[in-house]
């Protein structure tokens, strides 16, 4: 019964403001479905689908391949016809790895570290997307800033604390459990719950942290979110430069190499011209054993102070830093860019990561943000 009331259910997208192509989308479901592989189908190719439980709903997740904006699409929502491989996850000694159609796509590390952190990183092409000091030696890398960990969160000033770097003296994150992990045909998706511990061991904060993996022919996505919780006393998240969701870009990308490497922002401004500046997203690019690859950040535009202030640098870190206003702006006073979070309240700060063949322009990197800041309208039927 329930599978002849699925083959009933369609779906009228419209993409009133945004254009959709091999894009991830999210829409509230309004009707019950089986938890079974499910495809949207437009004609006889089917769309892979995948239903999510999240904030206390139920969702319809596909990567849709291609809608225009101001064009409406009918999809026809029944159980997949084909057994396809879509992504994977599995425990390790390091941490929980995940894979797409057997194939590695990222780990989320939460051992031997002062903090979680995602290493190794693969793009649509399979190269490595990361820089990989300081997990790994190789010849011809960088080994500055050894704090550097490929892709992680973590601040420079929490209550004076400095949880940014490493080493005596400095705070850190410590994993604590996996909440929930899941896969499917369209993502993988990971929660996990971790702790802010100053040098004495006493919490500042609890970390509640939602990662989901998607993949395409031409790309590999991640949506970032992440809720910091004041649980014990109130919090202050300081005004510095020195934080807060980073990553450290494979170093053939390095504008400083002059090898291809290229900073650009949503507001044009590049490179060098591009740190301390507010943007609704930033694209690093360069080229890595002769493909050109680069790595976007969306910020969400419900981020605290969006659009945000990017400690992006020539030499390869990646940074969205919504606090280090004073370092950034000219002229300001310490302490401008302060944020604290109530003794039992929380932050929450979301981003999506596009690892995408091509250039700027190419990956249309404008486009897939403004399909990342506008859902389109869907309609049960």
């Amino acid at each position: 019964m329930m599978e002849d009331e699925t083959v009933q259910m369609r779906l009228l997208v419209h993409a009133h403001d945004a254009t959709y192509q091999q894009t991830p989308v999210w829409v509230p479901l309004t009707r019950r479905v089986p938890e079974t592989p499910l495809a949207l189908m437009e004609g006889a190719n089917p769309i892979s689908a995948q239903v999510v439980v999240k904030d206390g709903k139920r969702w319809l997740v596909w990567i849709e391949p291609d809608l225009p904006k101001g064009t409406r699409k009918q999809y026809l929502l029944r159980p997949h016809p084909k057994r396809l491989a879509g992504f994977q996850h599995s425990q390790t000694e390091r941490g929980i790895e995940i894979r797409y159609q057997e194939k590695p796509f990222t780990t989320y590390v939460t051992q031997g570290a002062p903090k979680p952190y995602l290493f190794p990183v693969y793009g649509p092409t399979g190269k490595m997307m990361t820089r990989r000091f300081p997990m790994e030696i190789v010849q011809g890398e960088t080994i500055d800033h050894p704090h550097h960990r490929s892709i992680w969160f973590t601040h420079g000033d929490v209550n004076g604390v400095d949880f940014w770097t490493e080493g005596a003296g400095k705070g850190k994150v410590v994993h604590r459990e996996v909440v929930s992990a899941e896969s499917g045909l369209v993502l993988s998706r990971l929660i996990v719950r971790n702790e802010w511990l100053a040098p004495n061991n006493k919490k500042l904060l609890n970390e509640t942290t939602e990662m989901v993996f998607y993949a395409t022919p031409e790309a590999r996505w991640m949506d970032y979110q992440v809720t910091l919780t004041a649980s014990d006393e109130e919090v202050r998240l300081g005004d510095t430069k020195e934080g807060t969701f980073g990553i450290r870009v494979a170093c053939p990308m390095e504008v400083t190499r002059k090898q291809g490497g290229q900073i650009v922002n949503s507001a044009g401004q590049r490179d060098r011209d591009a740190w301390g500046k507010r943007a609704e997203w930033c694209d690093y690019t360069g080229i890595i054993e002769e493909e050109t690859l680069g790595i976007a950040i969306f910020d969400h535009p419900q981020n605290l102070r969006h659009p945000t202030y990017w400690h992006v640098r020539d030499y390869g870190l990646f940074a969205v830093n919504p606090f280090g206003i004073h370092d950034f702006v000219p002229g300001t006073s310490k302490g401008t860019g302060d944020h604290v979070i109530p003794k039992g309240g929380s932050l929450t700060l979301r981003y999506r990561v596009y690892f995408h063949k091509g250039r700027t322009e190419e990956a249309k990197v404008a486009q897939h943000y403004s399909a990342y800041r506008y859902a389109p309208e869907v309609t049960f039927r």
